[in-house]
């Protein structure tokens, strides 16, 4: 155990005898002087704990030295016992206080009382010196938590920036491919050039896929995805999930079918986008491992309760099957039924790591059921809110070159990459507007402060400035008189934070580069037609 100092100041050498040989304990290391002068000293010299001072003193009484001893930051917090064998009136113990003693001790010393007043600001001491210990312990961790936190969110960042960039770089070109193929489906084709263009968009969308799942987990696991309930008409649904996948089972002589339940309401609330985002991933995932046979999707009513009915989406095939070993691996990241799963059906096992991640948001109950070479079932259960009312929608399905002309239109489009140029180009010529084209931010508003312009298609990363630094300055005042002209961003990313950046720079609207063509159209013709 550390010893507690104790320094004891009386010039009479038969008082210090005295208090020491009262003192003597294991846990306590004595200091003893005639001097006050010395007893300075040796405080600011020594740890000094506690402090036995006697009053009267000649050159410099206990009071003086206790008010020194105060006042120096280094040795304020020695607690000060005043021995003093002066009267016991109340105004001399107020000063004794009022200087900063704790306690007096009055002569001739009880050896009892006296061992017990020292016992007791001993363990005071030991107390006081344990919660600094423990202060000092707990700021050097809040020191490693908070920079612990700060690589963390260091860690973070960098993560998103590089899924940012990835987004970017890698969905800009299957982008245009994408845009390409949209715009070559409207010029004659033979059938031959017909069927190669749908498998070059079936490849291009496979691709896109694959880079979204990566996206999507990191939003996910980020606690950035939200599930967003409307109106769902789940009979069109599946329709449409089936409708999308049976290219890909009609290339392997698989039939896909759709069973609905007799009993299954017309429209729920749900979060559409995401129901047919499990949909896709399992049918897909069972069209992919199925050789022959089929894949059903099947609908049912399980239970009702009040306005609320519970569905369970049933993916059924006659494939490969799973090991039992392995169900419990399908769905994690990176994982697959078998190890040579992947050497034969390809994939990058993500798909289903994020249905069992989507259906946990979306509160409902992922199932397996499979056997070796005879099939699997993959059932996805949710509780659901019936919608009594349909809401009637006007269908629009409209081609690019079937939109009414925007003839006096006048559109600067600042776009570098050469695909995705070619690609708005072709799109606003369908509409009869003939933009004018640069390359960079720079350009941009060197073009602005040339001409008039009724709107601007602004790519958001480009060489030289990019398009959020020239929004920025137009919005300020660069081009003075064009500060309120529409801007539409295009982004490759598929981040929130990057759309948010967008329109914090200024822009008026932010288009995904996987843009419809009816979107473009109406986000163009609202702010022309004001």
């Amino acid at each position: 155990m550390e010893k507690i100092n104790v320094l004891i100041v009386d010039d009479k050498i038969e008082n210090l005898v005295a208090l020491e040989a009262l003192l003597d304990r294991n846990d306590i290391n004595i200091i003893s002087t005639t001097l006050p002068n010395e007893a300075l000293r040796i405080s600011w010299e020594n740890d000094i704990a506690i402090a036995l001072v006697d009053v009267q003193m000649p050159e410099m009484d206990g009071f003086e030295l206790v008010e020194i001893l105060k006042s120096n930051p280094r040795t304020k917090d020695i607690l000060i016992v005043f021995v003093t064998a002066i009267s016991v009136e109340t105004k001399y113990a107020v000063r004794g206080l009022n200087v900063g003693a704790v306690d007096y001790l009055y002569k001739p010393l009880n050896p009892f009382v006296t061992s017990a007043k020292v016992d007791s600001f001993v363990q005071l001491v030991r107390n006081q010196r344990e919660i600094k210990a423990k202060n000092i312990q707990l700021e050097s961790y809040q020191k490693e938590l908070i920079k612990a936190k700060e690589l963390a969110e260091q860690g973070k960042k960098i993560k998103e920036n590089f899924l940012a960039n990835m987004s970017h770089e890698i969905r800009t070109p299957i982008n245009g491919i994408i845009g390409l193929v949209n715009v070559l489906l409207d010029t004659p084709l033979s059938a031959e050039q017909k069927q190669m263009i749908e498998l070059l968009e079936i490849s291009s969308n496979s691709l896109l896929g694959i880079i979204n799942d990566v996206l999507d987990l990191s939003k996910i696991e980020a606690g950035k995805f939200k599930i967003i309930r409307a109106e769902t008409d789940l009979e069109k649904l599946g329709n449409a999930v089936i409708n999308l996948l049976s290219i890909g089972a009609k290339a392997k002589n698989i039939e896909l079918k759709l069973e609905l339940d007799k009993d299954l309401p017309k429209v729920i609330l749900a979060d559409s986008l995401r129901l047919n985002q499990i949909l896709m991933n399992l049918i897909g995932n069972a069209i992919k491992f199925t050789t022959e046979g089929s894949v059903k999707l099947k609908i049912e009513v399980l239970d009702k309760k009040g306005n609320n009915k519970r569905i369970k989406f049933s993916i059924i095939d006659t494939g490969i099957g799973i090991p039992k070993e392995n169900i419990h691996k399908v769905f994690e990241v990176f994982e697959q039924g078998s190890d040579d799963t992947t050497l034969k059906f390809g994939g990058t096992g993500l798909g289903l790591s994020i249905v069992k991640n989507l259906a946990k948001l979306k509160g409902g109950v992922l199932n397996i059921e499979s056997e070796i070479n005879k099939g699997s079932t993959f059932s996805f259960t949710n509780w659901y809110e019936v919608v009594e009312e349909i809401k009637k929608e006007e269908p629009k399905e409209l081609r690019v070159n079937q939109f009414p002309p925007l003839k006096h239109v006048k559109i600067l489009v600042a776009e570098d990459n050469p695909i995705n140029k070619h690609l708005i180009i072709a799109t606003l010529k369908g509409w009869a507007i003939v933009p004018d084209v640069v390359e960079n931010g720079k350009e941009a508003l060197e073009k602005l402060a040339e001409n008039d312009y009724d709107l601007i298609l602004m790519d958001n990363y480009m060489p030289v400035m990019n398009g959020l630094q020239a929004i920025a300055l137009i919005r300020n005042g660069e081009v003075p008189g064009k500060e309120n002209i529409p801007i539409i961003t295009f982004s490759a990313s598929i981040m929130e934070s990057d759309k948010k950046i967008a329109l914090d720079a200024g822009a008026n609207e932010v288009l995904n580069k996987t843009f419809e063509p009816e979107l473009l159209y109406d986000k163009i013709s609202s702010f022309v037609m004001k």
